[in-house]
């Protein structure tokens, strides 16, 4: 009970200080469609056929299609492994992605590009590994004998600090806008330090620039000055891949996720996001908050509400794949979110639809 009345009161707050622009406001619906799905959307005409009759249907406004995970691309590209855009190529007779970007405006939808950006996931064979070996990848101060030793709860995470880290996603960026001229968004997925037991960024160049900065000899994890260092590194970045994408395509929206809580996002992740939408560097970010207890997700909710000026610049990503045997978890969450007067609320993600019909009916019945 004393739980409850916490977050009660929390949520209170947090809508008497609502901006008076978003009373009454319609909510937004967007859509996050993974390239794990099997087989992905855009490896047929069929599937990206329906994928935009049922958005119409769940009044979906923005489509987030996941076209870069774990350095593959499903896009024409000489910095990841562009197989799988070959593939869907072959199989869909024309260049998949633009197939959906035509049809999606067709119907009135917005397409953004999702990138999963410094996480290779499982991936030894990715080119940039390939390419640079694995003084690319963050690291603690662990000895290193097998490429196995850097695996970061089950995954290869690259160094945001390594200026060659920077080159090659940068030109990525610049390789979907210039094919693609008429998407509408593009959001970086994954854009922070890993955020389990965050000892990490010991690369020998980045503690070298580390300490040509500011001087100090030794470092030390809880050293404010470290972590402000981390966090320096993951805007940094950003910054660099939001002018390469303003300059490509000046309308373009540009958005990234963010770790809930907020506690783990700047302490963990080492995203300072509230400072990227007050400073006007990306248009909104999308909270991924996956929580399956509901006290949980809307204290996390509010919390992020709290931390922005303006609730239309925050989009709350509901996690469909935790709730494929408890769909009414999904549904009350879902109607949360659109009681909340933020941006808009996505379903993470498209294919968990068709595993739970519940959850895809409720969205059906209530666009």
């Amino acid at each position: 009970m004393r739980r409850y009345l916490a977050v009660l009161a929390l949520l209170s707050s947090w809508y008497l200080a609502a901006p008076a622009a978003r009373a009454g406001a319609a909510p937004e619906r967007g859509l996050f469609v993974s390239v794990i799905e099997n087989p992905p959307v855009l490896s047929s005409r069929a599937r990206i056929d329906r994928l935009v009759d049922f958005s119409v249907k769940a009044g979906v406004t923005t489509i987030f299609i996941q076209v870069y995970r774990a350095n593959r691309s499903w896009f024409p590209s000489g910095v990841a492994d562009q197989s799988p855009y070959d593939e869907c190529l072959r199989s869909v007779g024309e260049d998949p992605l633009a197939v959906l970007i035509r049809q999606a405006h067709a119907k009135g939808i917005a397409v953004h590009g999702w990138l999963n950006l410094l996480s290779l996931s499982t991936n030894t064979g990715a080119p940039l590994l390939k390419k640079y070996g694995p003084g690319i990848l963050t690291r603690d101060r662990k000895k290193k004998e097998t490429l196995a030793d850097y695996k970061i709860d089950s995954q290869y995470f690259l160094e945001p600090g390594d200026g060659r880290v920077r080159a090659e996603l940068e030109k990525l960026v610049g390789e979907l806008l210039v094919r693609y001229p008429g998407l509408d968004g593009i959001q970086y997925d994954y854009i922070r330090y890993p955020d389990r037991h965050p000892f990490y960024g010991y690369t020998k160049a980045n503690m070298a620039r580390f300490r040509e900065y500011t001087g100090v000899t030794s470092i030390r994890e809880e050293d404010p000055r470290w972590k402000d260092w981390k966090r320096r590194q993951v805007t940094e970045l950003l910054e660099l891949l939001v002018r390469k994408a303003r300059a490509l395509h000046p309308g373009i929206a540009v958005s990234t996720t963010a770790c809930a809580p907020y506690v783990r996002a700047l302490q963990e992740a080492f995203q300072d996001w509230p400072s990227w939408l007050t400073s006007g560097l990306v248009d909104f970010v999308t909270l991924m908050s996956y929580s399956t207890e509901e006290a949980e997700f809307e204290k996390y909710v509010g919390e992020a509400a709290g931390k922005v000026i303006d609730r239309a610049k925050l989009n709350i990503a509901v996690g469909a794949y935790k709730f494929l045997r408890q769909p009414e978890g999904f549904t009350r969450q879902f109607s949360f979110c659109e009681s909340a007067q933020c941006g808009a609320c996505v379903v993470f993600y498209y294919g968990n639809l068709a595993e739970a019909p519940a959850m895809e009916e409720f969205l059906l019945k209530s666009p």
